[in-house]
């Protein structure tokens, strides 16, 4: 699945290792299929913090001359998609600014549901704001809490905060990781082992960030709780109690990569489990497997494994598609997809094929991959989806449509189905779901499945007028 849904952001820390930024430039590379918007990190030396972002792709950004220009043993970094925010470079994070805790950065994965509101009630209290992230919201609070270390400011700040938020913080000193009580977000905690015995700590939002510098994923970050790595060492401690579980669902359905442990869980093993799940519910007479690449591949190999069907990747995915590209003067029918994915016409033709993807959001994407394969030979197209009906947006960083632009909010299963031109479509009940993540303690939230949403939206009548980016 592409362009569909929106990723959202990536976020990673460190503390402790003599080449921060640039080990902060690896985990950023491996976490950049959460966001391709743009790219920013922050390093400290101990008495200076500095800090460089830009528009674009991670490689694009951190040149080995702009990674030189960042020292110290401590970096935070980010790479973000908007789902809260214009796609400008003033809201490129981490953001940095100098206050009356000293100088710090901060970068934040998630959405903050009552910014809005928090933003207002900042403005009239005199604050200026520069960006239209609410990432600013948050720094904006520490700036004004009465207490006088920046640890305790955090906690007053979080304390006001609802919503989604993996937090990280950095401040001459030390590095200050967070997530929000309900855990809507990831944020893995690692460590590597230097030379001398010594302990470098790192955090991400995806344990493929730790395999890629050789780190070691211990757990993770607690919701509700605090991590304060400095000078004194490691200091865990809640800031609030826990609240009922809300792990997104949708990270092991899609965002994650395979090859990563997001909630404590292998996402490899959960998304098999969905396909070996939906071909026990949706079984189809057909010659083959064929996932839509790169998110549908997993369950497809589960749907295979389980239906005895042969696996093909029959559509291949062009992954080096730059930002810019020119487009033909004529119109070519479903360019945009033809771009990125091309059928193996001697895999498809005269085959019936069950197509396998995550999702259906407006069903525009997933009606021109379907005349692709049909276009490419193939007799029968059976859809299968790895997951249950998008019926409600997310308000916890994720950028989905709103509620009119959901196809299935609005239209049956066999109006879909017309509508994307498949000869038969099923989906993934909500119970196979919950079995194929092995939710046996109820802490995933399914709201973008089910509409029921685990905290108050303060801002829910803003949240839920027609936008351009927002999630």
């Amino acid at each position: 699945m592409f362009d569909k849904f929106r990723e959202e952001c990536g976020v990673f820390a460190i503390q402790g290792h003599p080449e921060a930024s640039k080990l902060t430039y690896l985990g950023l590379y491996a976490l950049q299929h959460r966001g391709q918007e743009s790219a920013g990190i922050a390093s400290s030396d101990g008495q200076e913090i500095r800090c460089t972002k830009d528009m674009g792709h991670v490689a694009e950004i951190f040149t080995p001359a702009v990674l030189n220009e960042l020292p110290g043993e401590m970096a935070i970094g980010h790479t973000r998609y908007s789902t809260a925010g214009d796609t400008v470079l003033l809201n490129a994070q981490p953001f940095s600014v100098a206050c009356n805790k000293g100088r710090v950065a901060v970068a934040h994965n998630g959405n903050i549901t009552n910014a809005a509101e928090l933003r207002r009630e900042l403005e009239m209290e005199g604050s200026i704001f520069q960006a239209s992230s609410d990432t600013e919201v948050i720094l904006h609070l520490v700036a004004r809490s009465r207490e006088r270390t920046l640890a305790g400011a955090l906690r007053d700040a979080m304390l006001q905060l609802e919503g989604a938020f993996s937090l990280v913080f950095l401040a001459q000193d030390r590095i200050i990781v967070a997530r929000d009580p309900h855990g809507f977000r990831p944020l893995a905690m690692g460590q590597m082992e230097l030379s001398g015995g010594r302990i470098c700590h790192v955090f991400a939002s995806e344990t493929c960030a730790f395999d890629l510098i050789g780190a070691v994923y211990l757990n993770d970050v607690e919701p509700g709780e605090m991590v304060i790595v400095g000078p004194e060492g490691i200091t865990r401690e809640r800031y609030a109690p826990a609240a009922e579980p809300a792990h997104c669902v949708f990270e092991h359905v899609y965002f994650s990569r395979p090859d990563s442990i997001v909630f404590g869980r292998p996402v490899q093993e959960s998304r098999e489990m969905l396909g070996r799940w939906l071909a026990r519910e949706a079984p189809a007479p057909a010659d083959l497997v064929v996932p839509v690449p790169d998110s549908g591949v997993a369950a497809a190999i589960g749907y295979s494994s389980e239906s005895g069907l042969p696996f093909r990747q029959a559509l291949i995915r062009n992954h080096y598609i730059g930002r810019t590209f020119i487009e033909p003067s004529q119109a070519i029918r479903d360019f945009g997809v033809k771009l990125k994915l091309n059928p193996v016409r001697s895999l498809l033709d005269g085959k019936s094929v069950v197509l396998v993807d995550d999702s259906i959001v407006r069903g525009t994407t997933s009606r021109k991959i379907v005349r692709m394969v049909r276009q490419a030979g193939a007799r029968e197209i059976h859809l299968r989806i790895s997951g249950p009906p998008t019926i409600s947006p997310c308000f916890y960083g994720v950028d989905t449509p709103v509620k009119s632009e959901l196809i299935a909010a609005n239209q049956s299963v066999e109006e879909i189905r017309r509508f994307v031109e498949a000869d038969t479509l099923a989906y993934l009940s909500m119970a196979s779901l919950r079995r194929a993540v092995s939710d046996d303690k109820h802490e995933f939230c399914y709201a973008c499945y089910s509409g029921n949403y685990p905290t108050e939206l303060i801002n829910i009548e803003e949240l839920m007028r027609p936008k351009t980016r927002r999630g």
